[in-house]
């Protein structure tokens, strides 16, 4: 019979009966296999073993005492891991059976490693002798610490494991994080995470042996060795004549083309049918709206190149985003497939982010977790938490808390990211701090520490009190460590594609009643809220609140709001619209300019509805206004939210001499613009941080 075991290639599990101190076999996934008998490497076995082995066969009757080794060792040939097992009758009075679900029934019994050593004999005893060596060790020492240790028997699983007085924690610890008390499972956790002093194997015995919720939990704990995380498998060969490229496409066209709207439709098909080339060709419109913000718009004659992968992985997105479709890229080897470019891709962290995306996405479906884990990208993860670039680790943070379901009951949606916290604490979280960006901004740019741009490239500050690329996340969880921080980011992968799009580029109130939906299923509302908003994230914020003041669903949005925060927010409007058409479509090229114009009926409704709102619900208000024009390049030059649109009609007004990107940009941590801001959070939830 055959088991695949997780390694290289097949294992063959074969029925055999050895004498005492006698190893088994060792082979060689995928290679000549080596009998050993009681004497050393090559050796026949002696006549005793060959009438044990035809009793067996007569009688298949089952043996018992039976220990066993397993190890892993990379083949010098293949240059790929093996595993071996090892067998030792301590007590033979019947034949011996050994079948293919032995490996599962034994995996919480205890592991020897043999270190990784040459084959060559001209060099040492060879790996038979080594195991063999190993064996008679923990052998002689049965006697004496099996006494020990069953004076406070384990559980059956744990009962006869032959490990020494210093390893008990080990498997303790693993006995107590499959306990059925949940806060005893967590408690082990904590202690595994907070453990520095163990040797290599002892870390690889958790990694081995623990379930995937614990492995999950060690993932979301901040002191975590990486140790803990066993390599992921080895990923399936590319097909003959074949790329990942065309993997890739191959992967979307399997992909159901209902459920989706029309601009996806559009853009998967166009990403199946062109060439790189001609994809960048077609793309037209501007690519400023990824996020960078304006500064990027200095390069708009330019248009960056555009390959089918990527083109490809942002409708795999979108994709994503529906159940069944996971189903799909999960049936269809997405989870490999895309593992073999997030590795191939290292040095590139736009494609990085949108493998992480879609992962994050499958998270969202629990019947997908065993997958995920089995396919090793919780390991994976695991490092991309402990990155010191904050995107990258807040993408793994959004997958791990959609997998850890012992801790998290939120689900986290395609572009809604916890900042803080982002691993598993201690520290009750007594209110949230809600970010929304404008249409140019992105989740985690849009409030990185203003003219910070250069920095970042040149050289890393590790002093995050001086420098930081996105203060919420390390100023604010630090000064106000009960808070969590959420920011968001809406539609921005395929922006770049609207152009051209057959479906008319979304409203305020559409965005709105989207994001609202994603806020909701991230639990805002279960606690009092403070909103941040930039820019049209402000008048989105509005819609949001006025939205869910309709829906009873939506009720403990509004009863738990305390207070919001806008930077230059245009409430009444903005002078974009007296610029040319090219203009306003380079500033906002996502929304109806229609909707921007001073005398827009819907901006005048939207302002008149929520003034009223606001003033009922006693909401707390503080507005920021810049007061220096914003250039674009050499020769534009736009006060984007002039004073007058930028008052709301309630809450303090305070001008600041910044241009409209860096009203929400501080220059430093003691700057009032920042010190403000956390002066309106702390007066707005002094009781609910006291409660």
């Amino acid at each position: 019979m055959q088991k695949r075991l997780g390694v290289a290639d097949r294992v063959r599990l074969r029925l055999y009966v050895i004498a005492l101190g006698t190893l088994l076999r060792v082979e060689r996934a995928g290679g000549r296999q080596a009998r050993s008998g009681p004497r050393g490497r090559g050796r026949e076995p002696p006549a005793a073993w060959w009438r044990a082995r035809a009793r067996h066969r007569r009688e298949g009757s089952p043996a018992y005492g039976v220990r066993r080794v397993v190890g892993n060792w990379p083949s010098p040939r293949a240059g790929r891991g093996s595993l071996f097992l090892t067998y030792e009758v301590l007590a033979l009075k019947k034949a011996l059976t050994l079948d293919t679900q032995v490996v599962e029934r034994e995996k919480m019994k205890s592991y020897i490693y043999v270190h990784t050593i040459s084959l060559d004999k001209g060099e040492n005893h060879g790996i038979a002798w080594q195991a063999r060596k190993e064996l008679h060790k923990a052998v002689r020492k049965v006697l004496a610490t099996s006494a020990k240790i069953l004076r406070n028997p384990f559980a059956d699983a744990f009962s006869t494991v032959d490990i020494e007085d210093h390893e008990c924690a080990v498997w303790l610890l693993l006995r107590k994080s499959k306990s059925d008390d949940k806060m005893a499972r967590l408690e082990a956790v904590r202690e595994m995470s907070e453990t520095h002093h163990w040797h290599d194997y002892q870390y690889r015995i958790i990694a081995q042996a623990c379930d995937p919720k614990t492995l999950i939990g060690l993932a979301r704990s901040k002191e975590s060795d990486l140790r803990f995380f066993l390599l992921p498998p080895p990923l399936p060969y590319l097909k003959e004549d074949s790329s990942t490229e065309e993997e890739l496409r191959q992967l979307l066209a399997s992909l159901p083309q209902t459920e989706l709207d029309e601009c996806i439709q559009y853009f998967t098909s166009l990403a199946l049918s062109e060439s790189s080339q001609s994809l960048a060709a077609q793309k037209g419109g501007l690519w400023c709206f990824g996020g960078n913000g304006l500064p990027y718009a200095e390069s708009f004659g330019e248009v960056p190149s555009a390959t089918v992968e990527m083109f490809c992985l942002e409708a795999i997105v979108k994709h994503s985003e529906i159940s069944t479709h996971c189903d799909k890229i999960e049936a269809n080897g997405g989870l490999q497939l895309l593992q073999r470019l997030y590795r191939l891709h290292k040095d590139c962290p736009k494609v990085q982010r949108n493998i992480m995306r879609i992962i994050g996405n499958m998270a969202l479906n629990e019947h997908l977790h065993s997958s995920i884990v089995r396919s090793g990208w919780v390991s994976i993860m695991a490092e991309a938490m402990k990155s010191h670039h904050i995107m990258e680790a807040s993408h793994a943070a959004r997958i791990l808390a959609n997998l850890d379901r012992e801790t998290v009951q939120e689900k986290y949606q395609d572009g809604v990211y916890v900042l803080h916290p982002q691993y598993r604490t201690s520290q009750p979280i007594k209110a949230d701090v809600l970010f929304i960006h404008g249409l140019m901004g992105a989740a985690f740019k849009t409030w990185r520490q203003q003219d910070s741009e250069q920095a970042v490239i040149q050289k890393p500050i590790e002093d995050e009190d001086k420098y930081t690329t996105c203060w919420p996340k390390t100023w604010l969880a630090k000064d106000c460590p009960a808070l969590r921080i959420i920011s968001v980011e809406y539609d921005t992968s395929l922006s770049d594609w609207r152009a051209r799009c057959p479906l008319e580029r979304r409203s305020i109130a559409f965005r709105s009643d989207e994001l609202l939906r994603k806020l909701r299923a991230a639990g805002v509302g279960d606690r009092p809220v403070v909103w941040i908003s930039h820019s049209m994230g402000g008048l989105l914020v509005k819609k949001m609140l006025l939205e869910a003041s309709k829906k009873p669903e939506m009720s403990t949005v509004i009863n738990n709001t305390r207070g919001i925060i806008f930077y230059s927010v245009p409430h009444h409007g903005s002078h974009l619209a007296e610029y040319s058409v090219n203009i306003r479509y380079l500033l906002f090229p996502s929304l109806e300019v229609k909707e921007l114009s001073k005398d827009s009926p819907a901006l005048k409704k939207l302002q008149d509805d929520f003034l009223e709102f606001a003033k009922d619900k006693n909401f707390q208000v503080l507005n920021f206004v810049e007061t220096l024009p914003t250039y674009i390049g050499s020769m534009i030059k736009l006060h984007v939210v002039p004073v007058e649109s930028a008052d709301l009609g309630i809450g303090d007004l305070i001008p600041v001499d910044v241009n409209h990107l860096n009203i929400c940009k501080p220059k430093k941590k003691d700057a009032f613009l920042y010190q403000r801001t956390l002066q309106f959070i702390r007066e707005t939830l002094a009781k609910d941080l006291e409660n």
